[in-house]
């Protein structure tokens, strides 16, 4: 019989109502309870109990390690993993997972919208859901998925683009991996990635990266603020393809360049990062050597920077190359 680990971690699809607020509380056991799958062997592992706005690098190593030790068992194979999750940081989780699985076997991260005592909650189908594509032939070798409102999308590009809405995520560099209809999975679309990356180790908890966004008047203030708070990566999510202004420039490109790997996105959702603009704009920030990044949004681009950072201390000068491969998905 197929087997298939479900590993809880918190979020919405765990939580129910309190009086001070909704709170995870929920067993991964009570959630595959919920989801009404007989059919198919299910382990559950509860690993930790966290809303996602909570965690940490910390938190997401952890998660990557208990997935590499449940694939690396002798005992008691697994065929694939589904990560129940909270929706506001999962496409950082995914990305993380994706950068390091080096397996066949499908990674699936799902989650919910509704609190579990929902009358009308969606937490338990999205689950079945889930637990149907870790399990099938199909989604091997495509890496890790986020699979939510009957879509699979790969962890590559997918961000949360809706706070409430049941059909949450999309992905903002590509269509859908697939989809799954009344328990039938349907595999439309294979996702290129990367060679993998080695797994984080405890180094990468203690990572800083920064996002900086820019807006009218942004100035240097917050990227200063940031390297003194111990930076040694910035992510400047830029007006449209990518845009600064001088002030901007000159902090990344001044005296701290040397010690801080600064990546140059958007934040805009979809569309590619350019060097377009002179005066303070992209064109400016690229020919200072800073790489743009069309290929993940700026939320997973941090995760990519600090992983990489943890693993090449004091090697700024290899992001460009880095991120050509692992953001872009260009050739090595």
């Amino acid at each position: 019989m197929t087997r298939v680990a479900v590993i809880a971690t918190g979020g919405t699809i765990a939580s129910t109502a309190t009086d001070a607020g909704v709170v995870a509380t929920r067993t991964a056991t009570d959630l595959v309870a919920a989801a009404g799958l007989r059919d198919l062997e299910i382990e559950t592992i509860d690993l930790m109990t966290v809303g996602s706005y909570r965690m940490t690098l910390r938190h997401l190593r952890e998660i990557s390690d208990a997935v590499v030790d449940l694939l690396h068992r002798d005992h008691d194979p697994v065929d694939g993993i589904v990560i129940t999750h909270g929706t506001d940081t999962m496409e950082e989780t995914a990305i993380l997972l994706d950068l390091v699985h080096d397996d066949s076997r499908p990674v699936v991260l799902t989650g919910a919208q509704r609190a579990g005592d929902d009358t009308d909650g969606d937490g338990p189908r999205n689950l079945a859901d889930a637990v149907r594509v870790a399990a099938s032939p199909a989604a091997r070798g495509l890496g890790v998925m986020i699979v939510f409102a009957g879509r699979i999308l790969a962890a590559r590009g997918t961000r949360k683009l809706h706070t409430t809405a049941l059909d949450a995520f999309g992905s903002v560099v590509g269509g859908n991996v697939g989809t799954v209809r009344s328990g039938r999975v349907s595999i439309t679309s294979i996702p290129r990635r990367p060679k993998a990356l080695p797994r984080p180790e405890i180094g990468f908890d203690s990572t800083r990266v920064d996002i900086v966004e820019m807006y009218p008047g942004a100035d240097a203030a917050l990227i200063e603020a940031a390297v003194e708070a111990g930076a040694t990566g910035l992510v400047i999510a830029g007006t449209g393809v990518g845009n600064a202004n001088p002030a901007v420039v000159d902090a990344v490109t001044g005296p701290h360049a040397d010690d801080v790997a600064v990546v140059l996105s958007t934040r805009v959702p979809e569309g590619p990062v350019a060097g377009v603009y002179g005066k303070g704009g992209g064109a400016d920030l690229i020919a200072a050597g800073i790489p743009a990044a069309s290929g993940l949004p700026a939320t997973q681009l941090r995760i990519l920077l600090a992983l990489w950072l943890s693993q090449h201390p004091g090697r700024p000068e290899w992001v460009s190359s880095m991120i050509d491969l692992y953001a872009d998905n260009k050739e090595d």
